[in-house]
């Protein structure tokens, strides 16, 4: 952690570059590199092994180096701001503390705060360094990236979009993709709930063009306040100043009635013309999909401004993690407690960067009165950026909004889906949202989790279960939420697997033992929940692994069997014995008929007269798809055979050279699935019974 007092605000890119090369902690790049795809892989990969920012020295087709990967950490961040973000938000919330006190010693007690406060100002100066070159635009000179191989073509990725609201000057800063359209064009995704669009709106509206700058390479504080989801109205340079603790130098546009950051390394000069729209996309987004290509506003540019040697600023957006995960956990940590200012309740909110922070939020709330926490949901959904969540769960004071397993420890132990479950139909959505049927419009939902005052909290549905033939995931899950797990399995491997896995999880309800599935060693009516995943199926005889379950379990309890669906269906076997057809001559696949033991049960009418035959009642079967995601052809033949007998086979088979031939054309397959990333998501049917006794 940094010293706030002795924090040297960084006044441009270059110089906080600088600081991370002497800190070690950033990596220069000799050779030359492609911006098309290839600077993606290689700033993903390393940003996942933790590994420094980058500056590419040598981009193809441009003469300018590219920076990437530069606040792709917590400690960046921290040597950003002096501080970790978190101490900045309990700075400023103390502040407005002291200031409603009216106290002269609480307010000097908060003097570092107060003095970020006075830095929340512009100081204009009459030399920008960012206009040591002004030229007519050519786009096709800036290293702009390709992310994706789907990608419609070449976007810049780390544009701050400057605009002016017509009517009342307020100015707004916000990073918005723009898709390189020619050498003087690009696209303007300004999306749902977006200040600029909102600037755009009111212009169009009056059939004028808004005037745009997007700057390239401010310095870190004013790329944190541009990402910054504030409210509406806040003018995001000013807040830029408060990161910084200095005022930022301003410089007037060349071409523009707007004022720019003096010490950027490009400015893109243009305009938005009103009723003008161009397609846009598709996109590789967030959500680890494509954002398909619909209307949206053109920018023309009219001139570039930037210094005599600046560096082009690029971030990768795509499939979490990406860099944009710390500047969101930055932005929460900084923003989340002034957050208590509106709602006194509130004791904690995080929105989770592997649900594309809006898709997924969780709120800690001391309830004084029944349901106060659903007010507060409703206050929150109503604010700003903050609307367009999509879940929002809300759990008690003590919980923990970022530990996710207390989390679905709450939902397990006090939620109730007839009393506590509110839908919100036909709302407003992200933009970026692929889920609606509809572009910006689809529904939400809140999950109280909370202890109500009036009402006991639910105990967890099955107080005990047994799980026969076990697969480790679902034991495991079953544990996480609270119920007594017994987990049971002929293979002592399998049991040494999952005790190693509890153990390290920390879980000391989940009991494993070796035992024979046609004969359990447990007493009669015992467990609330008896259930196999791709278990039973596997045995010989259906119906006598079958009664076994039936017999442990509690009259009125559920048994639950999980089993493949159609063999054709599962693209992880096809998928292998495809690479192996390829690779080992002479190879013609398995027999089919009858279908392997792990498919017996793969007809759903045929797992529902078994469950009937067993004497279950109120049975359903219902068939699903289980999207299976392997990271690499490696884990591909790690896993399928560890988690099949059919795989297992297939693979004992083969000498090593056949296994190296056979991941070769694996990894070939993943790759053509994916459109060149290394791993893939897989497609296999799943059939899903259940019955009470």
């Amino acid at each position: 952690m940094y010293s706030y007092l002795r924090h040297m605000p960084f006044h441009d890119l270059q110089s906080y570059l600088g600081a991370l090369e002497a800190r070690g902690d950033l990596r220069r790049v000799a050779a030359e590199v492609d911006p098309v795809l290839e600077i993606t892989e290689i700033a993903t990969r390393m940003l996942r092994e933790e590994g420094p920012a980058l500056l590419f020295e040598r981009v193809t087709g441009s003469p300018f180096p590219l920076a990437i990967n530069f606040l792709a950490s917590h400690r960046r961040i921290e040597l950003v701001l002096g501080q970790e973000p978190a101490a900045l938000g309990e700075a400023l919330v103390g502040l407005w503390e002291a200031a409603q006190s009216l106290s002269p010693r609480r307010l000097l007690a908060q003097r570092r705060a107060l003095g970020g406060l006075l830095a929340m100002r512009l100081r204009r100066v009459a030399r920008a360094p960012v206009q040591d070159v002004v030229e007519p635009p050519d786009l096709s000179s800036l290293p702009v990236l390709q992310c994706w191989p789907g990608d419609a073509g070449r976007f810049i990725t780390f544009g701050l979009v400057l605009t002016q609201h017509p009517d009342t000057g307020r100015r707004n800063l916000g990073v918005y993709r723009l898709q390189v359209r020619g050498p003087d064009t690009t696209g303007m995704h300004w999306q749902l709930q977006k200040g600029g669009g909102f600037h755009y709106r009111v212009a169009e509206e009056r059939e004028q063009p808004l005037e745009v700058a997007v700057v390239l390479g401010g310095d870190p504080g004013l790329i944190l306040a541009a990402v910054a989801p504030l409210p509406e109205g806040i003018d995001e340079l000013l807040f830029s100043g408060l990161l910084r603790r200095q005022p930022l130098a301003m410089a007037a546009a060349r071409s523009l009635r707007l004022l720019v950051p003096a010490r950027a390394e490009f400015i893109l000069e243009g305009e938005v013309r009103p009723r003008e729209r161009a397609p846009e996309g598709p996109f590789g987004d967030h959500f680890g999909h494509y954002s398909e290509s619909a209307p949206f506003p053109v920018f023309h540019v009219r001139l570039i401004t930037r210094r005599a040697r600046p560096v082009y600023p690029a971030a990768v957006v795509g499939k979490p993690p990406q860099e944009d995960r710390y500047l969101g956990e930055a932005v929460q940590m900084m923003l989340g407690p002034l957050l208590r200012v509106l709602h006194p309740e509130l004791r904690g909110l995080w929105a989770y960067y592997e649900a594309g922070f809006v898709n997924f939020a969780v709120a800690a709330v001391a309830a004084r009165y029944p349901k106060e926490a659903l007010k507060t949901a409703f206050g929150l959904l109503g604010m700003g950026q903050f609307s367009l969540t999509k879940v929002l769960v809300l759990v008690n004071a003590d919980v923990d909004p970022r530990d996710f397993r207390g989390v679905l420890r709450a939902i397990a132990r006090h939620f109730d889906p007839t009393q506590d479950f509110t839908l919100l139909p036909r709302t407003a959505y992200d933009t970026l949202d692929f889920a609606s049927f509809e572009m910006e419009l689809g529904s939400k939902m809140v999950l109280d989790a909370t202890t109500n005052a009036t009402a006991p909290a639910t105990p967890v549905p099955s107080e005990a279960a047994v799980a026969l033939a076990l697969r480790s995931l679902p034991e495991a899950l079953a544990a996480r939420l609270g119920a007594h797990v017994v987990a049971t399995d002929i293979a002592p491997t399998m049991i040494e697997r999952l005790t190693a896995r509890t153990r390290a999880e920390g879980l000391n309800n989940l009991e494993g033992l070796v035992m024979d599935g046609y004969a359990l060693d447990l007493d009669d009516d015992t467990f609330d929940v008896a259930g196999s995943q791709n278990g039973v199926s596997l045995f010989p005889d259906v119906k006598r692994g079958l009664a076994e379950l039936v017999r442990v379990t509690k009259p009125g309890g559920r048994v639950l069997i999980v089993a493949f669906g159609a063999l054709q269906r599962a693209e992880f076997l096809s998928f292998l014995m495809g690479a192996i057809k390829a690779a080992v001559p002479g190879f013609t696949g398995i027999p089919m008929d009858p279908p392997p033991l792990p498919f017996q049960l793969a007809d759903p009418d045929k797992l529902r007269q078994e469950l009937g035959d067993a004497g279950l009642t109120d049975v359903r079967v219902e068939t699903v798809t289980w999207q299976m995601e392997f990271p690499s052809a490696t884990h591909f033949l790690d896993w399928v055979p560890s988690s099949n007998p059919i795989g297992a086979g297939l693979v004992a088979g083969l000498t090593e050279e056949q296994k190296s031939s056979v991941q070769q054309v694996l990894d070939g397959m993943l790759r053509e699935r994916s459109g060149g990333y290394p791993g893939a998501v897989l497609n296999t049917e799943i059939n899903i019974g259940i019955g009470t006794k």
